[in-house]
């Protein structure tokens, strides 16, 4: 039986030079030139295939050679930094001015690269594929979806997709797996009401749309409070209003922004029907326009039943049981694996880096936001041992 957690630590201080290197030149969303072609070199010297994707995106694919069943597991990592100034002392911050890895993508793309690393040197030992999905733009488009549509999951069609997050929540040697809902789904909105200006003094010539941006604010919290069943987590946040030149001015126009957050299918649909129609009553009912612009975005990530039971023997391995912990609720983030998920079964979860001792308990999007990079070589062995269980048994 192959110890991949014994070839994980052995690989250790290759992989936090790389964690590091990664850590000190953070790339936004779709300007991961440096990060990809750090990727591309590093399969190349691996001999392992690959092609470029969506842009900065990179797939890898490892194909075993021992005779047997075709299948193909998938395994994710995101690239992509933060437009956020790195203020933690230490001699691997960001050498790039209001950029950082302040979610942790730079150990998800080290960890994958020593995934790459292990399962290559033992491709004659398992059947089928393993391909390295190496994903652009997680934080700000989701850069999940434009992989799928360049058809990444396809040629060899992927049967199964695995992923992970470091969370400085969970302690250092534990994860974090449940089953059914992980995370939320996202709808950002933008209301713009139209009402008639004039003067303070005199509001009954106008039709006030501060007035209404009130009601309607108020009137979409009862959404969630009376509408959504209580058992089921649902958000709705406005988080911004603007409106108005100076204080004796009634403003002929103002405009909310938000977001929803929910966690079904039929919550995420209803919620969006019921805010267009309160947003729309309102205004009609006080002699004003309302547009109401509504992102469908990131979706809920649904866990796979059998993927996490294969996940949760496979970490118990690595780990022991006591270490693999159930998450209790979902997470109201959201995660762009979901798109994966939605399209393949699959199972994702989250690998504890918090260690008070080393002070990575910092929150993620942070800028004192860093990890206890004993996290790396486990994240490793994990994901080698999950994709070799599921390819051999």
């Amino acid at each position: 039986m192959i110890d991949f957690k014994k070839e994980a630590n052995e690989i250790k201080d290759l992989l936090i030079s790389i964690r590091r290197d990664i850590h000190e030149h953070p790339e936004v969303g779709f300007e991961e030139f440096r990060t990809s072609e750090r990727i591309k070199n590093f399969l190349k010297a691996e001999g392992i295939e690959f092609k470029e994707i969506s842009k900065t995106g990179v797939c890898g694919i490892i194909r075993g050679e021992k005779t047997g069943e075709n299948k193909t597991i998938a395994i994710r990592a995101d690239m992509d930094a933060l437009p956020i100034q790195d203020m933690k002392t230490c001699k691997y911050s960001s050498k790039v001015s209001g950029k950082m890895h302040a979610c942790g993508h730079d150990a998800h793309t080290t960890i994958l690269l020593g995934v790459a690393k292990i399962l290559n040197k033992h491709k004659n030992e398992f059947s089928g594929n393993v391909k390295l999905l190496f994903e652009p733009a997680e934080e700000t488009v989701g850069g999940a979806q434009y992989m799928i549509k360049d058809g990444v999951l396809e040629e060899p069609k992927v049967d199964y997709v695995l992923g992970l997050h470091v969370d400085e929540n969970v302690s250092i040697g534990n994860i974090e797996i449940k089953k059914g809902v992980v995370n939320a789904a996202s709808n950002p909105f933008k209301i713009k009401i139209t009402g008639q200006g004039g003067h303070g003094a005199a509001p009954h010539t106008t039709v006030d749309p501060i007035v209404i941006a009130s009601h309607m604010v108020v009137a979409l919290q009862s959404i969630v409070s009376r509408e959504i069943s209580p058992v089921n987590p649902a958000v709705i946040t406005v988080g911004t209003i603007n409106g108005g030149t100076a204080q004796n001015i009634i403003p002929g126009e103002v405009t909310l922004s938000g977001i929803i957050r929910t966690m079904t299918k039929e919550d995420r649909s209803f919620t969006i029907k019921r805010l267009k129609e309160v947003v729309n009553g309102i205004a009609l009912s006080s002699r004003a326009k309302a547009e109401i612009e509504i992102e469908e975005s990131y979706p809920c990530l649904y866990n796979d039943d059998s993927m996490v039971e294969l996940l949760k023997a496979s970490a118990s391995e690595i780990l022991g049981n006591e270490n693999v912990l159930e998450q209790k609720a979902p997470h109201m983030g959201v995660e762009s694996f979901a798109y994966f998920a939605m399209e393949r079964p699959g199972a994702f979860y989250f690998l504890g880096s918090g260690n008070k001792q080393k002070k990575t308990t910092e929150p993620a999007h942070s800028s004192l936001f860093n990890i206890d990079e004993d996290c790396i070589p486990l994240g490793v062995a994990i994901q080698c041992l999950t994709a070799f269980n599921y390819l051999t048994k």
